[in-house]
């Protein structure tokens, strides 16, 4: 994922976090704050320590990438977005953090219609 597709800063999470609004279902949290003026989506990810160790915690951070990286052209481009995982994530396959991702965008609308 490119630098540009990233939120990085503590202080844009924290606002997106006070001021956007989140859905859930048990393997991920998503919380999505509109912003107009961008021209493309940004994604930050939060996995925490009770997860697993860093390698567990790496594996589904890139888990999770891919699966942005792959929805990239499906997804609306004036959002940013946080994704923690949750606990059963670290027994998941790829494709299943995938439908679990999709799903969460099918129901809150970011995703563009075909």
């Amino acid at each position: 994922m490119k630098k540009a597709y990233r939120v990085k800063d503590n202080r844009e999470f924290q606002h997106i976090f006070k001021h956007g609004k989140s859905f859930a279902n048990r393997q991920l949290v998503l919380y999505y704050l509109e912003k107009p003026e961008q021209n493309h989506f940004r994604v930050g990810l939060s996995v925490g320590t009770k997860i697993g160790n860093a390698v567990k915690r790496n594996q589904i951070k890139r888990y999770l990438r891919q699966a942005f990286l792959e929805l990239e052209d499906d997804i609306k481009d004036t959002y940013d977005m946080i994704v923690i995982a949750r606990q059963p994530t670290k027994n998941m396959t790829f494709h299943e953090i995938k439908n679990s991702l999709l799903h969460l965008l099918r129901k809150k609308k970011l995703l563009k219609k075909k």
